[in-house]
């Protein structure tokens, strides 16, 4: 393997929204757009990267906007929670079809259908090849699966959170509203909370910060792109709390 095509980084926390598996389709999952996720996963698999994934729920029920129209909002994100174990289940599928060994652990215990989630027993899965789908969230409402995908990087001593996105970084403001939105290349955490930069929610910024973490956001719809991150390409964003914003 050549230096431009060796790995920068051992393990990682690669965290996706529910709606990266929504496709064209209004509800639901995409079938296609399912195990065109999972086959670049697979290809970064195989380069010898320990890949963790958290992924949403929005795609089939998102907990604040039921609270919104009066639900209960511990109700609701019990819901979404639930939701998040179903595309798990749906992605665990799409990666053992493509040849890899995948476990998902939910924070949730439903022994029927996932693992509950045991740290240790997450790492000996990534130290034996195998990925590992964190679901459920972190088990508790008021917190997004941005917070789980901060925590359990951090439980599992990821050298890196990747956060897969439809857009291609951080923005000074929405680039849909803002088509003329700069586009930051690295800015700190300290940075992303001053300006209250929607990246991921205070809680999850927090935690990263304070777990001295690499943040990298970037566009999932481009083709090849985890790839490119694990090789430290420069695409996206890299957030973390030593670099010059």
């Amino acid at each position: 393997m050549s230096e431009e095509e060796r790995p920068v980084y051992r393990r990682i926390l690669l965290k996706l929204s529910g709606e990266a598996l929504l496709g064209s389709q209004p509800y639901g999952i995409d079938t296609c757009v399912l195990h065109e996720i999972a086959a670049q996963i697979a290809e970064v698999h195989r380069m010898g990267i320990q890949i963790a994934l958290v992924i949403g729920g929005g795609n089939i029920f998102r907990g604040v906007s039921a609270a919104s129209g009066g639900m209960d909002r511990s109700t609701a994100d019990y819901m979404g929670m639930l939701a998040t174990v179903m595309n798990g289940l749906a992605l665990q599928d799409a990666l053992e079809k493509a040849g890899i060994a995948t476990r998902v652990q939910s924070a949730i215990d439903m022994k029927e259908v996932a693992e509950p989630f045991i740290r240790r027993r997450a790492l000996r899965h990534l130290e034996k090849g195998r990925i590992v789908i964190f679901a459920a969230g972190t088990g508790l409402p008021f917190f997004t699966t941005d917070t789980t995908a901060a925590l359990r990087a951090s439980e599992i001593g990821a050298d890196v959170l990747m956060k897969a996105t439809k857009v291609d970084g951080v923005y000074e403001a929405d680039p849909v509203n803002n088509p003329l939105a700069v586009r930051y290349e690295r800015i700190s955490f300290s940075e992303v909370l001053n300006r209250n930069l929607r990246v991921m929610d205070a809680t999850a910024i927090s935690l990263a910060r304070e777990q001295k973490m690499r943040l990298i956001v970037f566009n999932l719809n481009v083709k090849g792109n985890i790839r490119k991150a694990v090789l430290g390409k420069p695409i996206g964003t890299v957030v973390e709390e030593n670099c010059d914003a």
